[in-house]
């Protein structure tokens, strides 16, 4: 059985930038306000002519070009994202026309803010069977576009964006695998503390029931991701949580031990951009040189639906 590693990443926000004062002028809210509650300062906010599989294609490219690969060599294609409004073609179909690829497999998913760590799963578990040799795994999502920009209490932490992984059959020479056993599961019976509906369809939440949620119960399951992986807490170079709200990062990341590990908080510069989050954190880490190549890199999703999904990582 083959296992499966990330070999580049790339990501892509909208030019448009909006600060907490952009905001204050638009609803009862200030930069304090805002900053004191779930430490976002700005966000990235596309246009009408910049729908989701357009930033999913940026991402896509950028993260080809870097693995050096063209779009033909890619046989599965996924995209985590709840902000697709066309039922179809997909936004994988789409972001697959749109890079000129030849034939491949292509599935959207949607599981909210762990969209991307269940793609990613997905398509490790598809190269282990067989099914599919090079894969493409992408985040994408326009909270822009399901926000009420009436709210304060939800529209302060949206932001636009997508982040990309490009997934490759590793034989495992190396002893370590390239990507870690999934750890995923949900808690459906609160599953509408996390809504993104209606016609059209708005984003809401119950922010303290997720924040309790998030806070008391994750971190024991990241740590669970980690003996999966055989990968104490302390050894982790980098902590990759959904960036949701800097309140629910810093002692989820605290709590699960990783206390040498450098903790993504692009939240603060991106807001809350769900299925992108993990994908373009990464990715900005890694173009950064914060992280050392093969290095073990904790991903882990939650939100919507109360769902979860973790693994550990190799950095490329």
């Amino acid at each position: 059985m083959t296992g499966s590693r990330v070999v580049a990443l790339g990501h892509y926000q909208p030019a448009k930038v909006l600060t907490n004062d952009d905001l204050a002028a638009m609803v009862d809210t200030s930069d304090e306000w805002i900053t004191s509650r779930v430490g976002i300062r700005t966000r990235h906010v596309g246009g009408p002519d910049e729908p989701v599989d357009e930033l999913a294609a940026h991402a896509a490219a950028k993260a080809l070009a870097t693995a050096g690969l063209q779009a033909s060599d890619i046989d599965l294609v996924l995209v985590a994202t709840s902000t697709a409004i066309d039922r179809s073609p997909s936004m994988s179909a789409r972001v697959a026309a749109r890079l000129g690829m030849g034939s491949p497999a292509v599935m959207d998913i949607n599981v909210v803010c762990s969209g991307f760590t269940h793609a990613l799963a997905t398509a490790d578990h598809a190269i282990r069977a067989g099914a599919a040799t090079r894969a493409l795994v992408i985040g994408a999502d326009k909270m822009g576009d399901i926000a009420d920009w009436t709210d304060r209490s939800t529209c302060v932490l949206v932001g636009d964006g997508a982040g990309a992984a490009v997934v490759v059959a590793d034989p495992g020479e190396s002893g370590a695998p390239g990507i870690g056993p999934v750890l995923w599961g949900s808690v459906p019976e609160m599953g509408n503390a996390v809504r993104i509906e209606g016609t059209p369809p708005r984003f809401a939440q119950e922010g303290q029931s997720v924040y309790r949620w998030a806070t008391t119960q994750l971190p024991p399951i990241a740590r669970q991701v980690c003996e999966k992986a055989g990968i104490a807490p302390e050894d982790l170079a980098a902590v990759v949580l959904h960036q949701a709200n800097l309140r629910i990062i810093e002692p989820v990341a605290r709590k699960i031990g990783a206390v040498n590990a450098v903790i993504a908080r692009d939240v603060v510069d991106s807001g809350n951009t769900s299925a992108a989050s993990i994908p373009m954190a990464l990715s900005k880490l890694v173009e950064r040189g914060e992280i050392e190549s093969g290095a073990p890199v904790l991903l882990f999703g939650f939100g919507g639906n109360l769902s979860y999904a973790g693994q550990v990582i190799r950095c490329p």
